[in-house]
């Protein structure tokens, strides 16, 4: 029998109080891009080139495109961050924003950029090595 939900439970306010944390710490991280824009977009774009993830004829360019990339992040609505993310939503279980939506931007837009040669690796691998930049930047 399937269980019956009623907003005036305890429970209801416990589910509300966990999505309301969610959702503080995704503006919060969306908000401490700015913070940290160059450094990230920096050790971003190394580490992708360094693990022979993308190949680019400019490692400048790859990187102004990151930076662009996260400023743009910063600025976005709900809505265009979670279209920009929802080929990827499912995935890692519980992706990072800023992760996700710079490895969506990495495997659908950076590919065509004209200093961008090739984009290698799975999407896991590409989101691993951004994770890692980005959680050494953004708790």
């Amino acid at each position: 029998m399937a269980k019956i939900f009623r907003p005036s439970t305890r429970e209801a306010s416990i589910i509300s109080k966990i999505e309301s944390s969610k959702e503080h710490a995704r503006r919060m991280a969306i908000k401490g891009v700015f913070d940290c824009i160059d450094p990230l977009s920096n050790a971003i774009a190394m580490k992708l080139v360094e693990n022979s993830l993308v190949e680019t004829t400019s490692k400048n360019s790859l990187e102004e495109q990151i930076k662009m990339c996260l400023d743009k992040l910063g600025r976005a609505d709900d809505f265009d961050v979670d279209y920009q993310i929802s080929p990827l939503r499912n995935l890692v279980p519980q992706p990072h924003v800023v992760s996700i939506y710079v490895t969506a931007f990495v495997l659908e837009q950076l590919i065509n950029h004209k200093d961008t040669v090739d984009i290698f690796g799975s999407d896991e691998e590409i989101y691993t090595v951004i994770n890692r930049q980005v959680n050494k930047f953004l708790p």
